[in-house]
């Protein structure tokens, strides 16, 4: 060890005591074994950084996929104040098979635009003219996907399933009772947390008064 603690400091300062003391060993080979190993010990207490390379090298999520071939007939608009949603046609000539299902599926997202344009075109595509007869027929398949964004750990991802809930509810009304057996257990897990005990108990009240008695 101090061999290489002197070669290296000989590199430095070359004295010619050192140099000639260095004859032993080649001197282009004394400065690698100080650089190499100098990275590994800063990703050991830092591995975080490798992470957002890792990210990119990840197959995109099924929503963002479809979002970046035009799949999703729409498009965040940056305002001043609020952000928007820009349709590329009339929502109201949308398909809602499989638009609706693909929207509700990005609610489940966590990455920016997808987050706003998933629950912002779900809301906006139930408001067409004509919804609750596009949307009934899509239960049996919606209602699971809705069921997965509220069993997410992801608080923001829980909410936008709450929200997404209330507003199906409205929409297709007394339809909805059959399916809210598979959706009740996950708003039941919530309701012991203090952040969306009220929030869930305003979801609970809207699903009765939009499902009528029998729910």
């Amino acid at each position: 060890g101090s061999n290489v603690l002197r070669m290296s400091s000989g590199i430095q300062i070359k004295p010619k005591t050192a140099v000639q003391k260095s004859k032993t060993s080649p001197l282009p080979c004394s400065p690698e074994p100080a650089i190499k190993p100098q990275p590994k010990p800063s990703d050991k207490l830092n591995p975080k950084t490798i992470d957002p390379f890792c990210a990119h090298s990840r197959p995109p999520s099924a929503f963002a996929a479809i979002y970046a071939k035009g799949g999703i007939p729409c498009r965040l608009v940056h305002g001043s104040v609020k952000h928007r949603l820009q349709w590329e046609c009339l929502p109201e000539t949308v398909p809602f098979d499989p638009l609706l299902l693909t929207l509700a599926e990005g609610l489940r997202e966590t990455k920016h635009p997808y987050t706003f344009v998933s629950k912002e075109g779900f809301k906006e595509l139930l408001m067409v003219e004509g919804a609750a007869e596009k949307a009934i027929p899509l239960l049996p398949r919606l209602v699971p996907v809705l069921k997965a964004a509220l069993a997410h750990s992801d608080d923001e991802v829980f909410g936008r399933g709450l929200d997404a809930l209330v507003q199906l509810s409205a929409v297709v009304g007394p339809s909805l009772n059959d399916h809210l057996k598979h959706l009740l257990t996950n708003l039941s897990r919530r309701l012991m947390d203090k952040k969306f005990r009220e929030k869930i108990t305003v979801t609970l009240q809207k699903l009765e008064q939009y499902g009528g008695k029998v729910s």
